[in-house]
Protein backbone atom coordinates (compact mmCIF):
# COMPACT_ATOMS: atom_id res chain seq x y z
CA UNK A 1 0.00 0.00 0.00
CA UNK A 2 1.53 3.61 -0.91
CA UNK A 3 2.01 5.79 1.82
CA UNK A 4 0.29 9.15 1.55
CA UNK A 5 2.77 12.44 0.66
CA UNK A 6 3.71 14.52 3.86
CA UNK A 7 1.99 17.33 1.92
CA UNK A 8 -1.03 15.84 1.46
CA UNK A 9 -1.16 14.89 5.45
CA UNK A 10 -0.02 18.27 6.19
CA UNK A 11 -2.37 20.12 4.07
CA UNK A 12 -5.22 17.88 5.36
CA UNK A 13 -4.01 18.74 8.76
CA UNK A 14 -4.18 22.91 8.07
CA UNK A 15 -7.84 22.11 6.59
CA UNK A 16 -8.78 20.51 9.69
CA UNK A 17 -6.93 23.30 12.01
CA UNK A 18 -8.92 25.97 9.66
CA UNK A 19 -11.96 24.82 10.38
CA UNK A 20 -11.96 24.28 13.89
CA UNK A 21 -10.77 27.61 14.52
CA UNK A 22 -13.46 28.90 12.07
CA UNK A 23 -15.77 26.69 14.29
CA UNK A 24 -14.52 28.43 17.32
CA UNK A 25 -14.60 31.31 16.10
CA UNK A 26 -18.40 31.69 14.80
CA UNK A 27 -19.19 30.04 18.47
CA UNK A 28 -17.70 33.10 20.02
CA UNK A 29 -19.82 35.21 17.74
CA UNK A 30 -22.99 33.75 18.58
CA UNK A 31 -22.66 33.55 21.72
CA UNK A 32 -21.59 37.09 22.13
CA UNK A 33 -24.36 38.49 19.58
CA UNK A 34 -26.98 36.14 21.65
CA UNK A 35 -26.03 37.60 25.05
CA UNK A 36 -26.53 41.31 23.98
CA UNK A 37 -29.98 40.58 22.18
CA UNK A 38 -30.65 38.81 25.84
CA UNK A 39 -29.56 41.61 27.83
CA UNK A 40 -31.15 44.23 25.62
CA UNK A 41 -34.20 42.12 25.46
CA UNK A 42 -33.95 42.73 29.43
CA UNK A 43 -33.44 46.00 28.89
CA UNK A 44 -36.29 46.82 27.21
CA UNK A 45 -38.89 44.97 29.42
CA UNK A 46 -37.33 47.43 31.76
CA UNK A 47 -37.81 50.29 30.07
CA UNK A 48 -41.49 49.18 29.05
CA UNK A 49 -42.18 48.37 32.56
CA UNK A 50 -40.94 52.13 33.41
CA UNK A 51 -42.57 53.75 30.38
CA UNK A 52 -46.68 52.07 31.78
CA UNK A 53 -46.09 54.53 34.71
CA UNK A 54 -46.47 57.82 32.68
CA UNK A 55 -47.55 56.67 28.95
CA UNK A 56 -51.36 56.43 29.16
CA UNK A 57 -51.14 53.35 26.99
CA UNK A 58 -54.87 52.79 28.07
CA UNK A 59 -56.32 55.80 26.71
CA UNK A 60 -54.33 55.85 23.89
CA UNK A 61 -55.13 52.50 22.46
CA UNK A 62 -58.93 53.10 23.75
CA UNK A 63 -58.96 56.04 21.03
CA UNK A 64 -57.82 53.50 18.39
CA UNK A 65 -61.46 52.17 18.75
CA UNK A 66 -60.04 48.58 18.16
CA UNK A 67 -61.57 45.13 19.01
CA UNK A 68 -60.95 41.57 18.34
CA UNK A 69 -60.35 41.03 14.80
CA UNK A 70 -59.20 44.21 13.76
CA UNK A 71 -56.38 45.46 11.83
CA UNK A 72 -54.35 48.48 13.20
CA UNK A 73 -50.91 50.06 11.82
CA UNK A 74 -48.02 50.96 14.30
CA UNK A 75 -46.22 53.51 12.20
CA UNK A 76 -42.48 54.35 13.88
CA UNK A 77 -43.31 50.77 15.93
CA UNK A 78 -39.80 50.50 17.23
CA UNK A 79 -39.03 47.74 19.32
CA UNK A 80 -42.96 47.18 20.04
CA UNK A 81 -43.96 48.54 22.90
CA UNK A 82 -47.60 49.64 21.45
CA UNK A 83 -47.40 46.71 19.02
CA UNK A 84 -47.50 44.09 21.40
CA UNK A 85 -50.20 45.80 23.74
CA UNK A 86 -52.52 45.78 20.54
CA UNK A 87 -51.75 42.26 19.08
CA UNK A 88 -53.19 41.05 22.63
CA UNK A 89 -56.15 43.31 21.65
CA UNK A 90 -56.83 42.37 17.94
CA UNK A 91 -56.16 38.46 18.95
CA UNK A 92 -55.25 35.92 16.68
CA UNK A 93 -58.23 36.91 13.93
CA UNK A 94 -57.10 40.29 13.88
CA UNK A 95 -53.36 41.93 12.76
CA UNK A 96 -50.78 44.36 13.81
CA UNK A 97 -48.91 45.60 11.01
CA UNK A 98 -45.78 47.06 12.31
CA UNK A 99 -43.20 49.95 10.97
CA UNK A 100 -40.37 51.07 11.04
CA UNK A 101 -37.99 52.78 8.90
CA UNK A 102 -34.95 51.41 11.37
CA UNK A 103 -34.26 47.78 11.05
CA UNK A 104 -32.84 47.14 14.34
CA UNK A 105 -35.73 47.91 16.49
CA UNK A 106 -38.27 44.97 13.99
CA UNK A 107 -35.65 42.80 14.30
CA UNK A 108 -35.79 42.62 18.11
CA UNK A 109 -39.90 42.97 17.45
CA UNK A 110 -39.54 40.26 15.79
CA UNK A 111 -37.71 37.79 18.25
CA UNK A 112 -40.36 39.84 20.64
CA UNK A 113 -43.30 38.40 18.90
CA UNK A 114 -41.51 35.32 18.82
CA UNK A 115 -41.05 34.30 22.30
CA UNK A 116 -44.53 35.81 23.38
CA UNK A 117 -46.21 33.92 20.27
CA UNK A 118 -47.64 36.74 18.88
CA UNK A 119 -48.26 35.49 15.33
CA UNK A 120 -50.80 38.33 14.36
CA UNK A 121 -47.93 40.74 13.95
CA UNK A 122 -46.76 41.77 10.63
CA UNK A 123 -43.07 43.58 10.46
CA UNK A 124 -42.87 46.18 7.94
CA UNK A 125 -39.44 48.03 6.76
CA UNK A 126 -40.84 51.28 5.73
CA UNK A 127 -39.28 54.14 3.76
CA UNK A 128 -39.50 58.08 5.16
CA UNK A 129 -42.17 59.43 2.64
CA UNK A 130 -44.02 55.59 2.55
CA UNK A 131 -44.71 53.02 5.47
CA UNK A 132 -46.05 50.46 2.56
CA UNK A 133 -49.18 49.63 4.18
CA UNK A 134 -52.17 48.12 2.34
CA UNK A 135 -54.59 49.98 0.97
CA UNK A 136 -58.29 50.04 2.26
CA UNK A 137 -57.39 47.10 4.71
CA UNK A 138 -56.69 48.87 7.95
CA UNK A 139 -58.88 50.09 10.83
CA UNK A 140 -56.93 52.29 12.81
CA UNK A 141 -53.07 53.88 12.36
CA UNK A 142 -51.07 54.54 15.67
CA UNK A 143 -48.35 56.79 15.38
CA UNK A 144 -46.47 57.49 18.52
CA UNK A 145 -43.35 59.56 19.66
CA UNK A 146 -42.85 59.09 16.06
CA UNK A 147 -44.85 62.51 13.90
CA UNK A 148 -41.67 64.77 15.08
CA UNK A 149 -39.59 62.79 13.18
CA UNK A 150 -41.12 62.69 10.20
CA UNK A 151 -39.25 64.44 7.22
CA UNK A 152 -42.17 63.98 4.47
CA UNK A 153 -45.43 64.00 7.52
CA UNK A 154 -47.66 64.94 4.37
CA UNK A 155 -46.33 61.82 2.20
CA UNK A 156 -47.11 59.86 5.27
CA UNK A 157 -50.23 60.88 6.33
CA UNK A 158 -51.43 60.18 2.97
CA UNK A 159 -50.71 57.24 2.65
CA UNK A 160 -52.22 56.30 6.16
CA UNK A 161 -55.38 57.94 4.68
CA UNK A 162 -55.47 55.58 1.70
CA UNK A 163 -54.54 52.53 3.85
CA UNK A 164 -57.84 53.47 6.48
CA UNK A 165 -61.51 52.26 5.31
CA UNK A 166 -64.09 55.31 5.59
CA UNK A 167 -64.51 55.60 9.59
CA UNK A 168 -61.07 54.45 10.44
CA UNK A 169 -59.08 56.46 12.48
CA UNK A 170 -55.85 58.16 13.15
CA UNK A 171 -54.17 58.44 16.84
CA UNK A 172 -51.20 60.74 16.82
CA UNK A 173 -49.44 60.94 20.36
CA UNK A 174 -46.43 62.96 20.88
CA UNK A 175 -44.40 65.50 22.75
CA UNK A 176 -44.84 69.58 22.82
CA UNK A 177 -42.39 72.24 22.19
CA UNK A 178 -42.55 73.64 25.77
CA UNK A 179 -45.10 76.37 26.66
CA UNK A 180 -44.08 79.60 26.44
CA UNK A 181 -41.21 79.76 23.77
CA UNK A 182 -38.94 78.41 26.63
CA UNK A 183 -36.95 75.86 24.22
CA UNK A 184 -33.51 77.59 22.70
CA UNK A 185 -32.89 77.26 19.14
CA UNK A 186 -30.30 74.75 19.54
CA UNK A 187 -33.11 72.87 21.40
CA UNK A 188 -35.38 72.45 18.81
CA UNK A 189 -33.43 71.85 15.87
CA UNK A 190 -32.05 68.72 17.56
CA UNK A 191 -35.19 67.87 19.11
CA UNK A 192 -37.66 69.24 16.99
CA UNK A 193 -40.69 68.99 18.52
CA UNK A 194 -44.11 69.91 17.04
CA UNK A 195 -46.35 72.02 17.92
CA UNK A 196 -50.04 69.99 17.81
CA UNK A 197 -51.80 73.23 16.23
CA UNK A 198 -49.18 72.35 13.27
CA UNK A 199 -49.97 68.92 12.94
CA UNK A 200 -53.94 69.18 13.33
CA UNK A 201 -53.54 71.71 10.57
CA UNK A 202 -51.79 68.67 8.37
CA UNK A 203 -53.86 66.11 9.46
CA UNK A 204 -57.04 68.34 8.54
CA UNK A 205 -55.28 69.50 5.11
CA UNK A 206 -54.49 65.35 4.11
CA UNK A 207 -58.65 64.78 4.36
CA UNK A 208 -58.89 63.40 7.51
CA UNK A 209 -61.43 64.77 10.45
CA UNK A 210 -60.80 65.72 13.39
CA UNK A 211 -62.78 64.04 16.64
CA UNK A 212 -60.17 65.18 19.57
CA UNK A 213 -57.31 67.26 20.38
CA UNK A 214 -56.10 67.32 24.05
CA UNK A 215 -52.68 69.25 24.23
CA UNK A 216 -52.09 68.21 27.68
CA UNK A 217 -52.73 64.69 27.06
CA UNK A 218 -49.70 63.91 29.49
CA UNK A 219 -47.79 66.01 31.74
CA UNK A 220 -44.43 65.10 33.75
CA UNK A 221 -44.20 62.03 31.89
CA UNK A 222 -40.48 60.65 32.88
CA UNK A 223 -37.65 61.59 34.90
CA UNK A 224 -34.91 63.68 33.76
CA UNK A 225 -32.24 62.22 31.94
CA UNK A 226 -28.88 63.77 30.19
CA UNK A 227 -29.43 65.73 27.67
CA UNK A 228 -33.10 65.85 28.17
CA UNK A 229 -35.29 68.84 28.68
CA UNK A 230 -36.20 69.64 32.19
CA UNK A 231 -39.00 68.07 33.24
CA UNK A 232 -42.08 70.00 32.64
CA UNK A 233 -42.74 69.11 29.13
CA UNK A 234 -45.92 67.41 27.81
CA UNK A 235 -47.50 65.44 25.37
CA UNK A 236 -50.59 65.94 23.43
CA UNK A 237 -52.99 63.58 21.37
CA UNK A 238 -54.70 63.72 18.27
CA UNK A 239 -57.67 61.40 17.46
CA UNK A 240 -59.03 62.02 13.96
CA UNK A 241 -61.39 59.26 11.77
CA UNK A 242 -61.43 59.33 7.73
CA UNK A 243 -64.63 60.33 6.59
Amino acid sequence: MAAVPDSRVQRAYRVRISLFLLAVTLALVVWVVGSRAVQTLRVLDVVEQERDGWQQAGPVIEALNVKDGSIVADIGSGAGYFTLKLAAIVGDKGRVIAEDILREPLAFLWIRAFLRRRHNIQVIHGEQDNPHLPAGQVDAVLVANTYHEFMHPRAVLNRAFHALHSGGRLVVVDRGPLPGGEESREFETQHHERDPSEVETEIRATGFSLISRNDRFIEHPALERPGDRPDNHFWWLIVARKP
